[in-house]
């Protein structure tokens, strides 16, 4: 084989400053390169317990059964949904950007009737609209909301929520990828029922795992179902006897877990603690801030009322070629930043400040190559 072609096949670092994945710290990428084990394999299975309680920390849970689902966010969303849904069931999701629409895509496919509250893209819902829902829709079960919306850049205030889905008897379930790790997010505080995340993003860890976290209210509505769940391998009635050894007779194989990705979240997670989880939560937001002022002084605006630190979506500027500034900020800077989505294309861009990657200079690096490249 040429050797040119093989070089090109070489991935070359890049500044990853879009909406995921984000930069990845290098110690990291040596946990991944650690020894493979059987996942039977007691210290394995040690690497593996120790990870799921450093994720209720950073979830900020008690919840027992909070693991990390082989797959990446969405098969978190899903591994919530078939769990928790059954066919004829009623549903209702909040829809104000791409994962909203996903979610709500996701909950049709278990069987349920979905009931949409829906805002405009860049907005947030509001706590008199889930109201207003669960009025309309005394039998909703499920109550899907997206505290991050990746799409838009919009930060979900979560404050009452619980209250008024709990007093519907209906579940909360929230869909944190771009949050966790990088926004205040309290599970068992703000009485949120099931969550999923990814690591990819604010954990700054590689693609490949989405944690979970399920409360006791989810936890008796699945041992309460009359079906099966629809997929076996996102099954957390098999799942939880791997992860948790529940039901006695001690661990119980269900699928090989991916074994280098735990390695790799296992130190993503501790370097997460070392920092001390308000400590990082604060850094996104000074990072957040010196970016957002550094955009206005250029004249950039921002789209969402409610703005993520974690992802800032900003409008493109009349007269402003779209993929032409992206590729040069790659070409040029090696940045990588995102496009619109949705109605949003060709009219809004996409900075992540995630994890590892939200520090002053790729604030600063960002914002120096955004203006020269602007004029």
């Amino acid at each position: 084989m040429d050797a040119a072609i093989d070089s090109a096949l070489i991935p070359v670092e890049r500044i990853l400053l879009g909406p995921g994945p984000s930069p990845v710290p290098q110690r990291v990428l040596r946990a991944l390169a650690a020894p493979t084990l059987g996942h039977l394999d007691p210290q394995y299975l040690a690497i593996m317990d120790r990870t799921c309680a450093m994720l209720r920390d950073v979830f900020r849970t008690k919840n027992p059964l909070t693991f990390p689902v082989s797959g990446t966010g969405m098969a978190g969303m899903e591994c919530i949904a078939v769990n928790l849904l059954e066919p004829g069931d009623e549903a209702i999701v909040c829809v104000n950007g791409v994962f909203g629409t996903r979610m709500k895509d996701v909950v049709e496919r278990c069987g349920a009737t979905v009931h949409t509250v829906e805002a405009t893209w860049g907005d947030v819902i509001t706590l008199e609209q889930i109201t207003a829902a669960l009025a309309a829709h005394p039998k909703a079960k499920f109550v899907g909301i997206v505290h991050a919306e990746t799409s838009t850049g919009a930060h979900q205030p979560l404050d009452g929520f619980a209250d008024a889905v709990h007093a519907s008897g209906a579940l909360l379930v929230v869909d944190a990828v771009t949050s966790l790790g990088g926004h205040e997010l309290r599970v068992d505080d703000w009485g949120i029922d099931a969550i999923y995340s990814g690591t990819q993003k604010c954990l700054s860890c590689p693609p490949g795992l989405s944690p979970v976290s399920f409360g006791p209210r989810a936890l008796a509505v699945m041992d309460a179902r009359k079906t099966k769940v629809q997929s076996w391998y996102l099954d957390v009635s098999m799942l939880r006897k791997y992860y948790t050894g529940g039901g006695g007779g001690g661990r119980v194989y269900h699928h090989t877990a991916p074994i280098n990705m735990t390695y790799a979240l296992h130190e993503a997670l501790t370097i997460v603690l070392e920092e001390g989880l308000d400590a990082r939560i604060e850094r996104h937001a000074q990072m957040h801030r010196r970016l957002r002022a550094g955009l206005e002084a250029m004249g950039l605006r921002y789209i969402p009322k409610h703005s993520l630190h974690s992802l800032n979506c900003i409008g493109i500027p009349a007269g402003a070629d779209d993929a032409g500034v992206r590729r040069r900020l790659l070409d040029e800077y090696g940045i990588e930043i995102g496009a619109g989505l949705g109605p949003m294309a060709g009219k809004a861009w996409r900075i992540g400040l995630m994890g590892h990657g939200s520090t002053v200079r790729n604030v600063d690096l960002v914002l120096t190559a955004l203006r020269t490249i602007l004029g």
